[in-house]
């Protein structure tokens, strides 16, 4: 089941935001998540908030555009009321769940709105994720006409045996089509997969490798395998029905896959993520990890405004309920004081390629960059220059970076 929501400040019924959220807000992008809750059937290590046709608890999935139009509409007013500053919308993300579960049709409604609330910038990223075998080459096309300009495909792996122990229902030789629809409708392509699940050994992940390859994607995301607490993956590792990741095994999936791609001429610019070009990045991603701001619309969604992050209702039924009675779905909030978002900015960016500029550690903390280095964690050349930009090395071991950095 999805994992429990945390704890929080009482969120205002009416979504208000504190006049904090005013400082700095005219350099900062602004984009917008919505999160699609439903899917087929559970995956067996996902712990995302997802439900499956028969945990809806009444709730009907025609009636789901509708309620986040009326969350976008609430959002523009809170900030309006706010006084932020009137910004188009940079990045649009549909994430899951499968969006693509919804009609075409719904998802480009729910995009309509988002441009009739905010506008939507000229040159805009605007990502739907699906799965290989919830979209067809009319679906596709009707969202590139609506405005989309990326797909991003769950393919996973490209292994039948691996597909069946992750619990996905698509088979492997449906990427190729989706892909070539989705070229043809005029998208950038994505594709996602995970590495270290039960059973794969290393060259079946060598095998997905080179079928994305065979694909040319514009994009590559490459995710390890986390088993979360309480997911069906996590209870058949406790019964001794599947072995546990091998965290060895794990960084050669990486370090194969970082070989292949950059040999095949993509560039690594967050530890996961690999891209053809500067331009065919995840912008929408990024803006996570740069600490821009973003509305998060449906259930379960995060969000973060200058320093205040709030997350909705995890229910449909629940958020439903918000939405119907006009108020505000936020569950909890929280407020970031300066040295929080310091640490966290330290977190996030010691990930990416750009690095994180020197300047924003603190003096003791500057003293202990040339350690990592001689440890081949941090980039000496880019440390010279200005910046934190892991190693390989460094970003197989990303924990123990930014550990020593913040200890």
């Amino acid at each position: 089941m999805p994992s429990v929501l945390p704890d929080g400040d009482p969120a205002p019924e009416d979504g208000a935001l504190p006049e904090s959220v005013l400082a700095g807000a005219e350099d900062r992008a602004f984009g917008v998540y919505v999160h699609v809750p439903y899917c087929r059937v559970r995956c067996g290590y996902c712990d995302f908030n997802t439900y499956t046709a028969s945990e809806l608890g009444g709730t009907r999935r025609e009636d789901f555009a509708g309620q986040v139009r009326r969350e976008l509409a609430l959002g523009a007013g809170v900030m309006r009321a706010a006084g932020l500053p009137e910004r188009p919308v940079s990045t649009v993300f549909f994430g899951g769940g499968t969006p693509t579960l919804l009609p075409a049709s719904d998802l480009a409604s729910m995009l309509a709105g988002i441009r009739e609330n905010w506008g939507i910038a000229e040159g805009a990223e605007v990502t739907t994720e699906a799965n290989p075998d919830s979209v067809d080459a009319y679906d596709l096309r009707v969202l590139a006409d609506a405005g989309f300009t990326r797909v991003s495909f769950g393919m996973q792996s490209a292994v039948p045996h691996v597909l069946r122990t992750l619990d996905r229902t698509h088979a492997p030789e449906r990427v190729p089509l989706v892909v070539e629809w989705a070229r043809d409708a005029g998208l950038q392509v994505s594709l996602d997969l995970i590495y270290g699940t039960p059973g794969e050994s290393l060259a079946d992940w060598e095998r997905s490798v080179d079928a994305v390859l065979e694909n040319a994607p514009d994009h590559v995301s490459a995710y390890a395998l986390i088993v979360e607490t309480g997911t069906k993956l996590a209870a058949q590792i406790r019964r001794g029905e599947v072995a546990e990741p091998d965290e060895d095994l794990h960084a050669e999936m990486y370090e194969l896959v970082d070989d292949r791609l950059a040999a095949a001429g993509y560039e690594w610019y967050e530890i996961s993520n690999w891209s053809r070009s500067r331009e065919t990045r995840s912008r929408h991603n990024l803006s996570y990890w740069t600490g821009e701001d973003w509305w998060g619309a449906g259930p379960g969604a995060h969000s973060h405004v200058g320093g205040v992050r709030w997350w909705n209702v995890k229910h449909p039924g629940a958020y439903a309920q918000r939405m119907a009675a006009g108020v505000s779905p936020a569950h909890a909030r929280e407020t970031l004081g300066a040295e929080t978002r310091r640490e966290e900015r330290i977190l996030l960016e010691t990930r990416i390629a750009d690095g994180l500029p020197a300047d924003v550690l603190s003096p003791e903390q500057r003293r202990g960059v040339p350690q990592l280095i001689a440890d081949g964690l941090v980039d000496g050349r880019a440390a010279i220059g200005g910046r934190i930009v892991p190693t390989r090395r460094g970003r197989l071991l990303a924990d123990t970076v930014v550990h020593r950095l913040l200890s």
